[in-house]
């Protein structure tokens, strides 16, 4: 019996026709294989994972191959996204067996839920080395049943690799800052940008790193090394020239071959990234990246209610990649006669760019006129009407908590960045139904789907919409943003802080896991340690509360102790780190302060706190308000670090001035 019909998972219902006798993770399924004393085999995967389908094609909808796991196992499967702390458990106990790691991800399981086998994709057939998948099975059947002491042994080797403590370090300031931030940058590739080698991925919090690292120094090398990646990647195929958003990686070293599936949380943070970049050089390249990743949003993962989905698959009609490339006959019988000045833009040719068919990009940097430019815009919106009429590549509409806090951060942030107010609007329409939809008693659940709500969430859906709530009140003022911030940070303390005083990634009261883990380092997602961090000091900087300083350096502290042994795996504490050394409270008082707020927001997102005491809620800033104070009934503005605070400012212009270091004016050319 397969049990995934009822699940609202668009990864599950993928499954739920196989013959597979499938159940979601849950206690039923626990207590089905302790009462069959069977092992459990669990297959973790997602929606827009390339070899996950090939897996469920070549397996789990084979009869043959789903009789030999219904006999055998209790088979249970998992979406990574919806449950990403059993993800985590799991992938550590596979990393435990000296294994890559990757989706999907195939663990065999005692009765109890404890690993003691696995691997990632495993073929139907033996090919290159790879058992085939029923060999597979058996024998993992046969050692349960004949030699129940090496499986003892896993388990326990496992059970200890997953209990042990994470080695910490000493806490690093400043100085270690400044020489990872170096090495960082002097690692990134001097041809193509990001790290050396293949594949590529964008890894954003390390590219904020370096930004800060130039913002701070004025290093022109660091600079030019942030700048040509974000170049690189936007003129690679990586990027979607025609209907904007990035995919999630390139499989080769010059960002041409994307793996072709599109992730909300990729885009949420190169969009931070480009406004950043587009405000720091003025080239219409990053402006229009930033833009088409908007638009990218607007078109294809806004949901009804506001909330945005999470992912577009990689394939569409059984084949990566079919919905993206062209021919170059196709392009010919879409543009007429304008198709030799797009082809020599985009590299189109007759014999392709990739296994016979053309990535649309710009690598060449062949140079246009800017009416040619204007050409190619209206020669992309033709070919994006044509490739609409093709089969879409499936969606994965349900809409999780941190990665829609991610991207509504993202929104407001731009729209600062690059004067789009326009686009806040959808940023408060998806925090509206997250904020109304997915929650319990002020918590967070983490996933919903068809009206029905994962819940307890995680740590980092509270994490990241305390951030979202933060940059939507830096870039409106309204106080119940700011409100919403400080609650939730309340309950984070509460539910997810433990006892060595970092985050764990599931809920105090989760039951159905066999630990809490706690990891700190970033993922493809921001860590929820690195976020708390930046969002206590963010907090801190609103209040002016000594207090709140304190507790938010304290557990600084205490996440860079254990980001010490592998400190540019923690870029997201990185960087709270660089707010904490660097970052500055622009607080603006009085009425009619409209032109100081906007030389405060003005200040890229990396470097400042902007608090708004213009209006009637400044009562509500008691610790900030009380050093600073408008002079002779004016508006005034206040630039506040290190427990001081500057002599007012009324003019806005002299504001501006005053800023130049942290708006990072002062860097020069690239």
């Amino acid at each position: 019996m397969n049990r995934l019909a009822n699940e609202t998972s668009p990864y599950l219902l993928q499954h739920r026709e196989n013959p597979v006798n499938w159940w979601p993770w849950g206690e039923e399924a626990l207590a089905q294989a302790r009462s069959e004393n069977k092992p459990i085999l669990l297959s973790v995967g997602y929606a827009a994972c390339h070899w996950c389908h090939v897996m469920a094609h070549e397996s789990f909808e084979d009869p043959a191959t789903a009789e030999v796991m219904n006999e055998l196992f209790v088979n249970i499967k998992v979406d990574r996204e919806e449950r990403p702390d059993i993800d985590f458990i799991y992938m550590s106990a596979l990393h435990a067996l000296g294994e890559q790691g990757g989706w999907p991800l195939t663990m065999f399981l005692t009765p109890h839920g404890e690993p003691f086998w696995g691997g990632t994709y495993f073929p139907k057939q033996s090919r290159f080395g790879r058992p085939a998948f029923v060999t597979v099975l058996r024998e993992i059947a046969r050692l349960v049943a004949e030699e129940p002491a090496r499986v003892e042994h896993n388990r326990r080797a496992i059970a200890a690799a997953l209990g042990a403590e994470p080695e910490t370090g000493p806490v690093f300031g400043r100085e270690t800052l400044e020489q990872l931030a170096e090495k960082l940058a002097r690692a990134i590739d001097p041809v193509n940008g990001g790290l050396p080698g293949a594949p590529k991925f964008p890894n954003p919090p390390l590219l904020e790193l370096v930004w800060r690292h130039a913002a701070r120094t004025g290093r022109k090398e660091d600079r030019r090394a942030f700048i040509l990646t974000l170049e690189r990647m936007a003129r690679g195929g990586i990027h979607d020239h025609l209907g904007g958003g990035f995919a999630r990686y390139a499989v080769d070293e010059r960002w041409l071959v994307p793996h072709f599936e599109k992730m909300l949380y990729d885009n949420a943070q190169l969009l931070e990234l480009y406004a950043l970049a587009a405000r720091d050089t003025g080239d219409p390249l990053f402006a229009g990246a930033a833009a088409g990743i908007v638009d990218w949003l607007a078109r294809e993962m806004t949901l009804p209610g506001g909330g945005f989905a999470a992912s577009l698959d990689a394939d569409s009609d059984g084949e990566e990649g079919r919905f993206y490339v062209w021919s170059a006959e196709e392009i010919e019988a879409v543009l007429g006669p304008d198709a030799p000045l797009f082809s020599r833009h985009y590299d189109v040719s007759a014999g392709g760019n990739w296994e016979g068919k053309v990535i649309l990009n710009r690598l060449s940097g062949i140079p246009a006129t800017a009416d040619e430019e204007r050409q190619l815009a209206g020669l992309r919106d033709r070919l994006l009407r044509r490739r609409a009429a093709r089969t879409p590549p499936g969606r994965d509409d349900k809409i999780l908590a941190d990665w829609n806090g991610l991207m509504i951060a993202a929104l407001a942030r731009a729209a600062l960045l690059l004067h789009r107010p326009q686009w806040l609007a959808p940023a408060e329409g998806a925090y509206r139904f997250i904020a109304e939809s997915m929650q319990r008693n002020g918590r967070f659940g983490h996933s919903w789907r068809d009206g029905r709500l994962l819940f307890p969430g995680m740590a980092s859906d509270h994490a990241a919409m305390v951030r979202a709530a933060l940059a939507l009140y830096e870039a409106t003022g309204k106080i119940g943003y700011r409100d919403d911030a400080q609650a939730w940070t309340e309950l984070v303390e509460r539910h997810y802080l433990t006892d060595d005083g970092i985050l764990a990634m599931s809920d105090s009261e989760a039951d159905d896991i066999i630990l809490r883990p706690k990891p700190t380092h970033d993922d493809a997602v921001p860590n929820a340690n690195g976020m708390h961090a930046e969002n206590l000091l963010r907090l801190a900087a609103l209040s002016g509360e000594p207090a709140d300083q304190l507790k938010a350096d304290r557990f600084l502290d205490q996440l860079l102790a254990h980001a010490a042994r592998a400190p540019l795996a923690h870029a997201t504490a990185l960087n709270a780190l660089d707010f904490r050394l660097s970052g500055a409270a622009i607080a603006v008082v009085g009425t009619g302060a409209d032109d100081l707020l906007t030389a405060a927001r003005d200040v890229p997102y990396p470097n400042r706190t902007v608090v708004d005491l213009s209006g009637s809620d400044a009562a509500s800033y008691p610790g900030m308000a009380a050093g600073v104070s408008p002079t002779a009934g004016r508006s005034a503005a206040f630039v506040c670090s290190g427990g001081t605070c500057s002599l007012p400012v009324t003019d806005p212009n002299r504001l501006t001035e005053m800023l130049q270091d942290l708006r990072g004016d002062k860097k020069g050319p690239v």
